[in-house]
């Protein structure tokens, strides 16, 4: 008997799609008309009963997030998993690579399995849409933003008061051309990141005007490739602040490769990763709570699922600045 994964190989679509298109969503008409054919071709009809108990609830929680690669996400799924576990819930982990059509297949999968809660960083603030599973009475819950599509809870880190104590202590160690690496322009987290940056430079006695900027994509080879512009400008920095560790190192690749060694330029990033303390010089970094993040989260889906009606709340935890050798001054 044909399954869903069968039809997903004949139509040459993911079982997401599939999925889909069972379900009502939309995609293309022409991946539409290649499942309709493959589910006739194979003789594919979904179990209607087994598909409505599902629809009923589900003992499965969905964290979708931005990039596996990123430690900050290891942290924090391990957070929504103890707290899970506590209600007997599994987790269902989607890595959507910040890519919004990934990200909505993922959702789509959610609202058909009826999921018992999706805790999601949002792939693009516009793009987001969690409004069929705000609908359907799915408990929806953010990281760092809430996508425009609907208000929903969410927890974040206070970001720009973390990029603001990085950016202030590269100005008190005595750094004058302090610029900036951060993430895509429609990231949140990327936007608070800059504003903490530039409201140090605004603050600074006297203030600084128009540090330099750039922008990338959160990964190793962006921060990489946004070093490189800076280090060959005709003004190059005598420091940086990255707004992410992945970024971090690639900046520090970028130096490296130019016989260019922290503290001389010095270098402060946003995440503190396991290996900041490790690489030598040691990198200052900015600590997100990652995992008490993911227990904020799953604590908020759990307290949803019980009270549909509470008014949406957002949670922001603290950061802490590490100072280490990277962006120490030398005298």
């Amino acid at each position: 008997m044909a399954n869903i994964y069968d039809v997903a190989k004949a139509a040459g679509v993911s079982p997401a799609t599939v999925s889909r298109v069972l379900n009502g969503a939309r995609v293309t008409p022409d991946r539409e008309a290649r499942v309709r054919a493959a589910c006739a071709e194979l003789g594919f009809k979904p179990n209607r009963v087994a598909r409505g108990l599902r629809r009923q609830s589900s003992d499965v929680l969905g964290l979708i997030i931005a990039d596996i690669e990123n430690p900050f996400f290891t942290a924090l799924a391990r957070g929504v998993e103890d707290v899970a576990r506590t209600a007997a819930l599994s987790v269902v982990l989607c890595n959507a690579d910040d890519d919004p059509e990934k990200e909505a297949a993922y959702l789509d999968v959610a609202l058909a399995e009826h999921m018992a809660g999706v805790i999601i960083s949002p792939a693009s603030m516009t793009e987001t849409d969690v409004t069929q599973l705000i609908g359907k009475g799915i408990p929806v819950v953010a990281i760092d933003h809430s996508p425009e599509s609907a208000q929903v809870d969410t927890v974040a880190s206070d970001d720009e008061r973390g990029a603001y104590a990085a950016t202030s202590h590269l100005i008190d160690e005595g750094y004058r051309r302090i610029a900036c690496i951060t993430g895509p322009r429609e990231s949140w987290a990327a936007v608070q990141r800059l504003r903490g940056f530039l409201r140090a430079h605004r603050e600074s006695d006297p203030p600084r005007r128009r540090p330099a900027v750039k922008y990338a994509d959160f990964r190793v080879r962006g921060g990489y490739r946004a070093m490189a512009e800076l280090l060959d400008s005709a003004n190059p920095p005598d420091a940086v602040m990255v707004t992410n560790n992945l970024m971090a190192a690639g900046a520090l690749e970028a130096m490296y490769d130019r016989e260019l060694r922290p503290p001389a330029i010095g270098v402060a990033a946003f995440g503190d990763a396991f290996w900041s303390h490790l690489v030598r010089p040691s990198l200052s970094s900015v600590h997100q709570p990652a995992y008490d993040i993911g227990r904020s989260a799953a604590e908020l889906v759990l307290k949803r699922r019980g009270n549909p009606d509470l008014d949406p709340q957002t949670v922001v935890l603290p950061t802490r600045l590490e100072i280490r050798d990277s962006s120490r001054r030398p005298s």
